[in-house]
């Protein structure tokens, strides 16, 4: 049986202090497109333009710094980021909708709360799949 050097394990704080960063750079990012754009077009297609946006930001952030020991190859992580990425923008749109449209929320605020949702499912997602160790 050949020898497979074991990876350190991955510091939780450190990992976990980056993810904060890169997700509140992120999600500055996707507030900021959408407070940019929400007058000009329909607010869900607004936040939409955010999430594209922001996906950028948050896959380079997390890859390289949140979880930079991930044991995955960058197209792994990539595609596999994307997936993760997509469900939350699910979990956030349908959460914006409801509260921007049946609540009657204001738009920054119903914005704020779906982000903070689909960041709890997108890091599960993120440290147990796109970039698993």
């Amino acid at each position: 049986m050949p020898f497979t050097p074991v990876q350190p394990m991955a510091n939780p704080v450190r990992s976990g202090f980056w993810f904060l960063v890169v997700g509140a750079a992120a999600a500055v990012t996707h507030l900021a497109v959408f407070a940019l754009t929400q007058h000009r077009i329909w607010p869900e297609l607004a936040n939409a333009t955010g999430f594209l946006v922001a996906f950028f930001v948050s896959f380079g952030g997390h890859r390289l710094l949140s979880f930079r020991d991930a044991g995955t190859t960058m197209n792994q992580s990539f595609q596999r980021f994307a997936v993760t990425a997509l469900a939350g923008f699910g979990t956030n749109e349908l959460m914006f909708v409801l509260l921007l449209r049946v609540a009657g929320w204001p738009s920054l605020l119903a914005l704020l709360v779906a982000l903070v949702v689909a960041a709890g499912q997108t890091f599960l997602l993120s440290r147990f799949w796109a970039f698993r160790r």
